[in-house]
């Protein structure tokens, strides 16, 4: 096989179980809570099958940069519970990041350069100012969408490792959270479900979250910048030092 027939064999690949899984409806909340007694009961009878479909689904939705990870994370909880939704999202979503970091990576440089040139520049100067805690910081707090850290990552010298489990560790708070709402939604049986302290619990993390994660990264880059200018002023003075036992005077006896 040729080096330039397997991106698009692969491509093709991803694109097959998407089209198959939304043929009928597209990945949304309302085509969730349609089918999720089907499903679950599905899930019943196959379990393993079950989540082999979901972590391959999940592998295509991010690789080809297709919406609906928020959702099929919801799903993952309400299919799996929180523990295996969370793994199951957890590396379907690293693993379908690398699957478009190195499309791009290999056959998309010029094209994602050409559309998003301004936002390349600034993904550069992240990276050589603070090298992976700038990715580790986008994948906490997702101010830019998840498919063009990807594709933008990708122009960058960052090692598929570094990327690999960067993006996971990054990204797996935020899983938990939307894992969990699902868990909770698919707990709703009655209206007076509405009110559970664990719902508004999991809806109010929902809502803080990205809050908290942009605090943490604040702390984190003033630790970072108040550290680098102390080695910066020590290394400029280094008279300043304090003299150790070796080096200080000893007095004569007279």
């Amino acid at each position: 096989m040729s080096r330039k027939a397997w991106p698009w064999l692969l491509g093709v690949g991803l694109a097959i179980p998407l089209i198959a899984f939304s043929q009928d409806d597209p990945i949304s909340f309302e085509a969730l809570k349609a089918h999720h007694a089907a499903l679950t009961a599905y899930r019943i009878d196959h379990p393993r099958l079950t989540a082999l479909l979901y972590f391959i689904l999940y592998v295509a939705v991010t690789g080809l940069s297709a919406p609906g990870v928020i959702v099929l994370s919801m799903a993952g909880g309400a299919l799996f519970g929180l523990v295996w939704g969370t793994l199951l999202a957890s590396f379907g979503f690293a693993l379908g990041g690398v699957v478009a970091f190195l499309l791009a990576r290999r056959f998309l440089r010029d094209r994602v350069r050409r559309c998003w040139g301004a936002r390349l520049a600034a993904i550069e100067a992240g990276m050589a100012r603070d090298g992976p805690l700038y990715l580790f910081g986008l994948r906490l707090v997702p101010v830019i969408p998840y498919f063009l850290v990807n594709l933008l990552m990708a122009l960058t010298p960052i090692s598929t490792r570094t990327f690999y489990w960067v993006s996971q560790l990054g990204m797996l708070p935020l899983l938990i959270v939307y894992v969990n709402a699902g868990v909770q939604a698919a707990q709703l049986g009655a209206a007076r479900d509405l009110f559970s302290p664990a719902l508004w619990a999991s809806l109010g993390l929902l809502a803080i979250f990205p809050l908290l994660a942009r605090k943490v990264i604040g702390l984190v880059g003033r630790y970072r910048t108040g550290t680098t200018r102390e080695k910066r002023s020590q290394a400029a003075h280094p008279s300043d030092k304090p003299a150790s036992e070796s080096e200080r005077p000893t007095a004569k006896n007279p």
